[in-house]
């Protein structure tokens, strides 16, 4: 059976070719999919910079405001670091020290260890250690036995002995000896190479009332 042949394309005038504009109408124009690409791109862009620009915002807006009157500009206080490497200390001989109680029946023996800043401040310690020990023990002999006996008494009693073991290198009163009722006096002490105070705590070792 023969086939019917297909209509044959109308040819473009003068050229005898098929005309391309009916070759167009038989096939679907596509459109180019690299602006849809190009949008898409566009906009997840835009969303990674909204999204970056909202964390800077908020994260920045967490800084502490200024307080009314206080210098926006003013630089921050330093900070004071503990200085490295272990540290150093120096134990003094055991004091047995007469209490302020009703009779002097009360006897405190105590065991002191000083930190120092740095080793090279020990020598200049012992230097004055005949002076350290009368200060603390005419400083421990104003306290009674309930002045010590409890934690608070005796976390007194360490800060007031630190006072006593700076005096030696106090340059205000040449070392003055504080004396039971007088009022805290600020000291000015002759500080290390470092700039620390020669002495940084004191630390009990022992402690027995009697």
């Amino acid at each position: 059976m023969a086939t019917t042949p297909e209509a044959a394309k109308p040819a473009k005038a003068g050229t005898g070719k098929p005309d391309p504009v009916s070759n167009a109408e038989e096939k679907p124009v596509q459109r180019p999919a690299k602006k849809k690409k190009i949008i898409v791109y566009g906009i997840a862009v835009l969303l990674v910079l909204a999204l970056a620009g909202g964390a800077a915002w908020f994260f920045l807006g967490q800084k502490k405001a200024p307080l009314e009157g206080e210098d926006p500009t003013a630089a921050a206080p330093p900070v004071h670091t503990a200085p490295k490497g272990p540290p150093t200390f120096f134990p003094l001989e055991n004091m047995v020290v007469n209490l302020a109680d009703p009779g002097g029946d009360k006897v405190a023996q105590i065991g002191i260890t000083l930190e120092v800043a740095s080793a090279k401040d020990v020598d200049q310690i012992k230097t004055y250690l005949p002076q350290i020990r009368s200060n603390v023990l005419l400083l421990v002999s104003q306290r009674t036995s309930q002045d010590v006996l409890t934690i608070e008494g005796k976390q007194k009693l360490a800060a007031d002995i630190l006072q006593e073991t700076l005096r030696p290198f106090d340059e205000s009163d040449a070392g003055a000896t504080a004396h039971k009722g007088a009022k805290p006096v600020k000291i000015k002490i002759t500080k290390n190479a470092s700039g620390q105070n020669p002495v940084v705590a004191v630390h009990f070792s022992s402690f027995i009332v009697q």
